[in-house]
């Protein structure tokens, strides 16, 4: 699914090449040629948004099964690492398409982005290459219109190569073994299986037929033409950095943009070689998946809580006046979710007797669950001013 989703933007980005010009005074007005002269021309632009889109999730989504399923160890365990690089390229692209229309939501989100580089290490160097002294420019547009176009799926088409190359190499994927017969590894590979190349085949054929179906009744949004000196309120970020956001909101920037995300990488990184291979065995046993079940419950209560609690009662800032911001916003709160994380991972290890690998599962649900809440509370329930929309403006 995400080879076919790449297809259709590869060919729908190429057909969108022929009206789009990647300069200030003009890019708004050629997607709105695009859309509005060219036959089909709004169809095409809505199968690469929607294409896009689904492409986040359904990478998302295989990496996830890949982690459940322990199809990262073993002889799979550079493939794991081919798999990341694929989905950083994958977030980049969608990042460097998002401000070629120049228009008002994809400018201002771009912008927010940008300005978290102010709290990384390095990142007012890379910020001033990518931007100008006046803020997004044309440079900025040209720099992201080259990556999107040309850099960026040159990589892409190598690495996913090089990903197809290696699951030939380790002898077929891992199968997720639902059916629960046999502990084994068993492995499958596409190529010599008829049955399986046709079921492929119509997943390609139906997948294809949702997108365009989705871009026949929905158009791809465009607001306004990009305004520097008016900002829509809300400004967002796109919604797959949209979490990040959210925790801007609840931490200091230097550990919302920085070290939250660094040891989320790191953590990425050091998955293979956490715990032993499960055969292809959802969440290795009965009792991690009850395990993770209940984590997954906890979260979705405790996350919404924990930021209703903080918008409504917590204000470290007040309460510890004279310790330095970064301390006081920054380092108490993240040192206490780090206290409630570990509690949780002892308490849930305990409870359900889980060995090292089986707690490392179900302390990653745990923490998934409150990223996706996290997400879908910015994109959802973000009003005027970034408050709750549910209590005002």
């Amino acid at each position: 699914m995400c080879l076919v989703l790449v297809s259709l933007l590869a060919g729908s980005g190429v057909l969108m090449l022929f009206s789009y010009q990647p300069f200030s005074e003009s890019a708004y007005l050629s997607v709105e040629y695009l859309e509005n002269q060219f036959i089909f021309g709004r169809l095409i632009r809505s199968m690469h948004y929607f294409s896009a889109n689904f492409l986040v999730i359904m990478v998302s989504a295989h990496m996830l099964r890949v982690f459940f399923t322990g199809g990262y160890q073993g002889r799979r365990q550079s493939n794991w690492f081919v798999g990341l690089f694929i989905f950083s390229l994958v977030l980049l692209s969608c990042f460097t398409g998002y401000l070629l229309p120049w228009d008002q939501t994809a400018f201002w989100a771009v912008t927010i982005c940008m300005n978290m580089f102010d709290y990384v290490p390095i990142g007012s160097l890379l910020k001033g290459l990518l931007i100008s002294d006046n803020g997004i420019s044309e440079k900025t547009l040209q720099i992201f219109f080259t990556f999107h176009t040309t850099i960026l799926p040159t990589l892409l088409i190598g690495f996913m190569a090089t990903h197809f190359w290696k699951v030939r190499k380790a002898k077929g994927v891992i199968t997720s073994g639902l059916a629960g017969k046999g502990k084994g590894e068993k492995t499958v590979m596409a190529a010599v299986q008829p049955n399986l190349l046709l079921r492929e085949a119509v997943a390609a054929l139906v997948l294809t037929a949702f997108i365009m179906t989705l871009s026949l009744v929905f158009d791809a949004p465009l607001d306004e033409m990009a305004n520097s000196g008016l900002s829509p309120n809300p400004a967002k970020a796109p919604w797959y950095f949209s979490g990040f956001q959210e925790l801007l909101l609840h931490f200091h920037p230097f550990f919302s943009v920085f070290l939250i995300p660094i040891s989320i990488c790191c953590i990425l990184i050091g998955i293979p070689f956490i715990g032993d291979s499960q055969g292809g065995i959802w969440f290795i046993s009965e009792r991690a998946k009850t395990a993770a079940k209940t984590a997954a419950l906890i979260s979705v209560i405790l996350t919404p809580g924990l930021v209703f609690f903080d918008e409504t009662v917590i204000d470290f800032q007040k309460w510890f006046p004279d310790i330095p911001g970064i301390l006081s916003t920054g380092f108490i709160p993240f040192v206490l979710i780090l206290c409630l994380i570990f509690f949780h991972h002892l308490g849930m290890k305990q409870k359900f007797k889980l060995n090292s690998a089986e707690a490392f599962q179900t302390t990653a649900v745990f923490m998934i669950t409150a990223f996706a809440i996290l997400t879908l509370t910015c994109v959802w329930l973000r009003g005027a001013g970034m408050k709750l929309c549910f209590w005002g403006s």
